[in-house]
């Protein structure tokens, strides 16, 4: 020990690194002895040492405890110089146990000291607990302390360094991950703002800008965080700050990094789109790890890109192409969020222009998009930003919004002027269903878009008013009806329908001269669902296309048996529905079922309504004409209830006329008599026979004697019955004659 650099700990040497002009920081290191001497001399040895231009500042601990304390407390620890022998043997050993494994420190450096020489730890212990070095305290020179603190020391650094840099790293793909989940361009916006300034170690203070589409020389603001939150979707003039829109501006002109007083400005540079991300800070770039902060900018170009992606593919999903407004997935999703948070001030409506597709057919589909497209401009410029518009169907339109707004009597104001499309001027009329926002009881969005439409559908069918507001009933009803469709559909295709017959008499004569079909549908209990509730349904349903079908079918087989039994002229009257008749093929199949059952045409009567005639004269008179030419006879049923012109008598191949049995009903009265004895007069002038239906009591058959009306129906002749009770009605005929005793008699 003659050199200098040999001397003991306890000789003060001059030191061997002079401070630098400006200092960064310091070193911590922590003492660890029970020996408070050599916390004094090891402190003075190393006071005035600088390393990476950093002091050093000593930490004081003086058995294990303390040391894990002070390790506890202090998580940038660079370096422990540490007594192994304390108060127990292995005091220092345990201590450095628990920097790794308890705190989990793998950065700070661990330096072993003990003042009994021949004392060493076991070469595993050195291994297991990363020790730095092992030396006695006697061996331990200033020199040779300078030399060990200092390999700790940049030891210690380059494992910061490195863990700073995982950390990073894990924090770049955390925020990458946490970024691509944010798909509207907005969000992810104002998530680059946070993370970034997270990275930096900085408060999310920032806006991320960028050139707006089809404007020019124009930035917006996609997102912001800070007291910059409520400039999104503004203009960045709106800031009114020149010096944050000259550097945002001249990042993206530049396409470089800017830096500012007290801010920096990172330039985003997508393959297809370009940002700036505008973030507080006073530090300069060059202080900030370069390569961790590309690669996050790298990440936020690549999230930045899918951003936009999503934003259109977002807009192609909720956006309607034609209107530019939100579409019916849009509308739904709003309904869903009012669903959740029930507000009975808020309303829902759906809007359904009447009689749209005259435009279109008339005017050409050109005219009806610029009509669509003036009915949305409207909506959304006169309706104002409180209330959200969305085009939901062709010529169907949803909103959400304030009761006194979203209001029949505010729509329809709207409605009064007339809508331009191109050089037209077209007036419309709407017919609209309404449901409240209250209604969200057990209902998602999907339950308040069908109450809207069950309320539409209401009003379409049943107000006078053209609008309708829902109310739980509508909805029992709906399922209602599509229950017994269900019921009817099932029955049907298990044969459980029964046609009944109900016979039709000459008045004068009392014989029976035919029947009118009529159907029926059994339950299991033995009763019966009144043809006026089910017949509609399976008009509803487009089941009576297939049901008239049956129907003819099982009549031409009656026929049939009356042949068989020598009844060579009664005749089966089946009453055809609209949609049966509206089949351009309807004479093809009936002149089938007549070859297939072999029955003459003139033993199959047809009866129409009113309704079918006016719908469409010549379509109807066609039909007609092909049917007659088959022989098959004609007759209005029903007749005088569908207050319809007359004129058709003349034009169309017609048998005979059904007066309605509520006209017949009120033969005891003048005003009665006069309608029916006009019907009566007019069918005889025109060569129409007259079938009086309805006939309940002698007084209403005689009446209709005097006026020589020819046939008639009703329960004073025979009610409807299944065809096994009309076989053994008729099995009673005697020269031709099948004469019926009056009900009652």
């Amino acid at each position: 020990m003659s050199s200098n650099h040999d001397e003991p700990l306890f000789l003060r040497d001059d030191p061997d690194e002079l401070p630098g002009e400006q200092l960064e920081g310091v070193w911590k290191i922590l003492i660890v002895d029970d020996d408070q001497e050599i916390h004094a001399v090891t402190k003075m040895a190393l006071s005035d040492v600088i390393i990476a231009n950093r002091k050093l500042e000593f930490l004081h601990a003086y058995n294990g405890m303390e040391a894990i304390d002070s390790l506890t407390d202090n998580d940038d620890i660079a370096m422990v110089l540490l007594d192994v022998v304390m108060e127990t043997d292995d005091a220092g050993l345990n201590v450095a146990k628990a920097i790794r494994e308890e705190l989990g420190n793998e950065e700070v450096r661990i330096v072993l000291r003990t003042g009994q020489p021949g004392y060493a730890p076991e070469e595993s212990v050195v291994k297991s607990y990363d020790i730095n070095d092992y030396k006695t305290k006697t061996e331990l020179t200033r020199s040779r302390l300078l030399t060990t603190v200092f390999s700790a020391v940049r030891s210690y650094q380059q494992l910061r360094t490195i863990s700073e840099n995982r950390r990073g790293l894990r924090k770049i793909i955390h925020s990458a991950s946490n970024l691509m989940e944010k798909h509207s361009i907005v969000n992810f916006s104002e998530g680059v703002v946070t993370q970034l300034a997270s990275l930096l170690g900085l408060r999310a203070e920032g806006i991320v800008g960028a050139r707006a589409p089809n404007k020019d020389n124009d930035i917006v603001v996609l997102g912001a965080a800070g007291h910059f939150a409520d400039s999104i979707n503004k203009t960045l003039r709106s800031l009114e700050s020149d010096r944050i829109e000259e550097g945002v501006r001249r990042c993206l002109a530049e396409q470089r990094h800017i830096e500012l007083e007290g801010a920096t400005v990172f330039f985003i540079d997508g393959q297809e789109h370009q940002a700036a991300a505008y973030i507080e800070t006073e530090d300069s770039i060059e202080n900030y790890d370069h390569e961790l902060l590309e690669v996050f900018l790298a990440n936020i170009a690549v999230g930045f890109e899918n951003a936009n992606l999503f934003e259109e593919l977002r807009a192609a999903a909720y956006r309607d192409p034609l209107t530019g407004i939100p579409n019916r997935a849009e509308f739904t999703r709003k309904l869903q969020q009012l669903s959740k948070r029930p507000s009975k001030s808020q309303v829902a409506a759906i809007v359904d222009i009447d009689h749209f597709s005259d435009v279109n057919d008339g005017l050409g589909q050109d005219v009806g998009n610029a009509l669509l497209r003036s009915v949305a401009l409207r909506l959304t410029e006169q309706l104002g930003v409180q209330i959200f518009v969305s085009r939901i169907a062709a010529d169907v339109f949803g909103l959400i919004g304030p009761d006194n707004l979203v209001s029949p009597g505010n729509l329809n104001e709207l409605f009064k002027l007339p809508f331009r499309a191109g050089e037209h001027y077209i007036p419309l009329s709407i017919t609209s269903g309404f449901t409240s926002g209250e209604n969200t009881e057990q209902v998602n969005g999907k339950g308040l878009l069908k109450q809207a439409y069950i309320a539409l559908k209401n009003a379409k069918k049943n107000s006078f008013e053209r609008f309708n507001y829902y109310r739980p009933y509508m909805e029992e009803e709906t399922q209602h009806r599509l229950h017994m469709v269900r019921r009817l559909r099932a029955d049907f295709a298990a044969r459980k329908l029964e046609v009944w017959y109900q016979p039709q008499v000459d008045i004068n004569t009392g014989c029976i001269i035919g029947v009118e079909a009529l159907l029926r549908w059994p339950q299991a209990d033995g009763s019966y669902i009144s043809p006026a509730e089910f017949i509609p349904l399976a008009e509803y349903s487009g089941l009576i296309v297939d049901i008239g079908a049956w129907v003819i079918e099982e009549a031409c087989q009656q026929i049939r048996r009356f042949e068989e039994r020598g009844l060579q002229n009664f005749r089966i009257a089946v009453n055809v529905s609209v949609p049966q008749f509206r089949m351009r093929d309807f004479p093809e199949l009936i002149e089938q079922q007549l070859k297939n059952h072999q029955v003459r045409a003139e033993r199959l009567e047809l009866e129409i309504t009113e309704s079918i005639v006016m719908e469409d004269p010549d379509f109807v008179a066609d039909i007609l004409y092909r049917l007659k030419r088959q022989g098959i006879q004609v007759a209005i049923d029903d007749f005088g209830v569908g207050f319809s012109s007359l004129s058709y008598l003349q034009k169309l191949p017609l048998d005979r006329l059904k007066i309605d049995k509520t006209f017949v009903h009120n033969s005891n009265q003048e005003s009665g008599r006069i309608i029916i004895e006009t019907i009566v007069d007019m069918a005889h002038r025109l060569g129409l026979g007259v079938v009086a239906e309805g006939i309940e009591d002698e007084h209403q058959l005689a009446y209709f004697k005097k006026l020589k009306c020819a046939e008639g129906q009703g329960y004073y002749f025979a009610r409807p019955m299944p065809a096994a009770d009309l076989s053994k009605l008729l099995a009673g005929e005697v020269s031709g004659c099948v004469s019926l005793t009056p009900e009652g008699s």
